[in-house]
């Protein structure tokens, strides 16, 4: 049985959990009253909230090689399997702004928070770009190198481009995704694009795997690796910086670098879970989450923001904030479970939907 040409329900398990997570980090945020935004609670709530953008990105960049692997096998051309799929990348760059145009609309902003980098700004060109770099080359061998590389430079540059006088002269918003801008840049490339690179390169080895046996190997070699970076990162993390001005929690190739590990362990451990006797035949909500988390992303970033929660904003003590997070929760699973529903019985709306289930997989 080739393995490569199964649909991988783990990664949307994986992707579901993302999603828990962005929901956690945003209405956390959003929702917590100003005295328990000093506690150790919030604190920790919020570097495991912090897991779930870097997640999304790992994952859009598994789906890279997957995806462009696919199209190879069927059409036989590399360009033509890599531009697809970077073609795919712009398509979810486009949907960045018009996220941002509703964002401005119902939330009667400011004309400049149109030009606001926020994820889809950087997940569209960091997958389009991963593409041309595996269409760039022919072996396997050769784009694992190349990515195993983009990632770790990636990481290295971060600190030193971030601080650059001729960063800081550009116009604000190009700036705003090389280096963070007040009020315009959510994230930048550096090192956030580093994510998708490295989850590309783990991609790379899922396409790999021709039968279940050879691609249960991969990910216990994939678990492995995974914690022996994140290990060899944290230790390294204590060691001087090389660099005058670096931050650990935002420019530090340390702290990317234990991440990257962790994100890594993640895949095997989800692999593990979804095909656990019989996990692998029930219903999952978080693979039902997991499918349509650019759907979910889209409603509810302005459900826990916007104006609609107005009242809600830094309102709810600690206790309150997480009930307020599970009921959310099982209401963005029944929108998900609707907006599937509903597609199936609306043929019109059904290239859009694939437009984000695109978007979802990267």
């Amino acid at each position: 049985m080739n393995a490569s040409g199964l649909r991988k329900g783990y990664l949307d398990w994986l992707r579901g959990v993302a999603v828990l997570v962005m929901i956690q980090a945003h209405l956390v945020d959003s929702w917590t009253r100003v005295p328990d935004r000093d506690s150790y609670e919030f604190f920790y709530a919020m570097i495991l909230g912090g897991f779930g953008a870097p997640l999304f990105l790992f994952l859009a960049g598994v789906a890279v090689p997957l995806s462009a692997g696919s199209k190879f096998r069927r059409s036989g051309d590399v360009a033509v399997a890599g531009a697809a799929v970077a073609r795919r990348g712009l398509e979810i760059f486009a949907l960045a702004f018009l996220f941002r145009v509703q964002a401005w609309i119902l939330g009667w902003g400011s004309p400049r928070s149109l030009l606001k980098v926020d994820i889809l700004n950087i997940m569209g060109p960091s997958i389009a770009l991963a593409a041309l770099l595996w269409r760039s080359v022919r072996t396997l061998r050769a784009r694992v190198a190349l990515f195993a590389v983009t990632t770790v430079a990636t990481a290295c540059a971060t600190p030193i481009v971030r601080s650059l006088d001729l960063v800081k002269k550009l116009p604000e918003p190009i700036e705003a995704y090389i280096r963070p801008v007040p009020g315009l840049s959510n994230f930048v490339f550096l090192p956030w694009v580093g994510f998708v690179f490295a989850g590309a390169l783990v991609g790379l080895v899922l396409d790999a795997v021709d039968t279940i046996a050879h691609e249960r190997r991969a990910n216990v070699i994939m678990a492995i690796a995974g914690v022996a970076v994140a290990l060899l990162a944290y230790e390294a993390s204590f060691l001087p910086s090389p660099y005058s001005a670096s931050s650990f929690w935002t420019t530090s190739p340390a702290f990317f670098l234990m991440r990257v590990g962790i994100l890594t362990a993640a895949i095997p451990a989800a692999y593990l879970w979804t095909y656990r006797p019989g996990g692998d035949t029930k219903w999952s909500p978080l693979r039902q989450l997991g499918r349509t988390s650019l759907f979910i992303y889209w409603i509810h970033v302005e459900m826990i923001y916007g104006l609609i929660s107005l009242d809600l904003h830094r309102g709810l003590s600690w206790g309150q904030v997480w009930i307020a997070y599970a009921l959310f929760t099982f209401f963005m699973l029944l929108c998900s479970i609707g907006k599937e529903k509903l597609i199936a019985t609306l043929p019109a709306w059904q290239p859009w939907d694939r437009l984000l289930r695109r978007g979802a997989q990267g």
